[in-house]
């Protein structure tokens, strides 16, 4: 487990108080109830923004605080026990990396202060397709003058939707399959040419498909420079990986708890379930998972404000035992709890639904073991 200072230690505990205060499960499932189409309250979002947790990341600047990427992890955890939704990870973290990474002052000046506030939300728009292919970019941003012209679609956008401000990964040079001749432009949600379809997500979050039909941007629309994008986002995608998981981890937790607590009162046959010795071997590798999971995210998390130079294998590990841990604990969590963990009446089914869908997002197991393998020279 990481060190933490003392005002990481107060930031954590703060935000443990506040979720179990202020945003509990049933206010999730209250708003999953609600219809809400953005997938988040804007109430529970400028509550956040005030007690400075979109600025996390964000120098102080530029409005923010500028306390690093194991920080924001922190947060991150606890809003996932109680299945808090919020833009965190798409504007404070995904949108805010691209901009620290890439982006020009001016570009910086605009936007930072607007997330930290709240007054404007950021998405990354990467995939095409049904699965995390961030090397597949085939929309086209051809020279238009002084300026580019994109056209083509973005699927499963993270709160794509709701965001004043997209960072999209365009085609600007060379095949679908090729890192070179990716570039990354700053887009106005509202601008000419863009149409959002907003989707219902099974665990009931803001995501979007995007179509963007001859959307005209300027030269200061560049994020970094022309055909050199991909660094930055592989760069912006580990850290989203890696802040993810440690919102999965989260949730995974507070399953194991919830599991836990049944299992010493729960009597079956006479005899409290917790006492049965196959039940006590998985409760026993679930908390052996969960333990793996912390020290694998928190060393990405770490590698990040340290600027280590294996921060991508680091992100890998964590996304892909992110994603076994969360898939394990959800599943046991609904069978442990027999006939009730298959309602909906139980909360058992939101944090299935919620790890089946971070599961996928960004990576799957596979997509990153492969990636890690590849990355340690096998």
């Amino acid at each position: 487990m990481a060190i933490l200072t003392e005002e990481q230690t107060m930031l954590r505990d703060a935000a443990k108080t506040w979720v179990a205060q202020k945003s509990p499960v049933s206010a999730f499932r209250k708003l999953r109830d609600s219809g809400a189409i953005d997938g988040f309250d804007p109430a529970v979002w400028a509550e956040m923004c005030e007690m400075g947790w979109a600025g996390i990341l964000i120098p102080e600047s530029h409005g923010g605080s500028g306390l690093g990427y194991l920080t924001l992890g922190l947060v991150l955890e606890e809003t996932g026990r109680t299945l808090t939704a919020s833009p965190l990870v798409s504007t404070a973290l995904a949108s805010t990396t691209a901009l620290l990474l890439g982006g020009s002052e001016s570009q910086r000046s605009e936007w930072l202060p607007q997330f930290a506030n709240g007054k404007a939300l950021g998405a990354l728009a990467v995939d095409e397709g049904f699965h995390h292919a961030p090397h597949q970019i085939a929309l086209k941003a051809a020279r238009d003058g002084s300026g580019w012209r994109l056209n083509g679609r973005k699927t499963f956008v993270l709160d794509g939707g709701a965001a004043q401000i997209l960072v999209v990964a365009a085609r600007t040079a060379g095949a679908p399959d090729e890192t070179q001749g990716v570039t990354l432009f700053l887009v106005r949600a509202d601008a000419p040419g863009i149409s959002r379809q907003k989707l219902h997500s099974v665990d009931s979050r803001g995501v979007a498909n995007i179509v963007f039909e001859a959307v005209s941007v300027g030269s200061d629309a560049v994020l970094g420079a022309p055909d050199s994008g991909f660094g930055v986002l592989d760069a912006t995608l580990d850290r989203t990986r890696a802040g993810l998981a440690a919102e999965m981890l989260g949730a995974s937790l507070q399953s194991f708890d919830v599991t836990l607590e049944y299992l010493k009162t729960r009597t079956q046959f006479g005899q409290v379930i917790g006492t049965f010795q196959s039940l006590q071997h998985r409760a026993a590798k679930m908390f052996t998972e969960l333990e793996l999971t912390r020290s694998s995210i928190e060393a990405a998390l770490e590698a990040f404000d340290g600027n280590a130079n294996d921060v991508a294998a680091l992100a890998s590990l964590a996304k892909a035992r992110a994603n076994d841990t969360a898939h394990l604990v959800s599943s046991e969590m609904v069978q442990m709890h027999g006939g009730i963990g298959m309602t909906d009446v139980h909360d058992a089914g939101l944090y299935l639904k919620r790890a089946r869908v971070t599961e996928a997002a960004y990576g799957s197991a596979a997509f990153h073991r492969d990636r890690y393998a590849r990355l340690m020279g096998y």
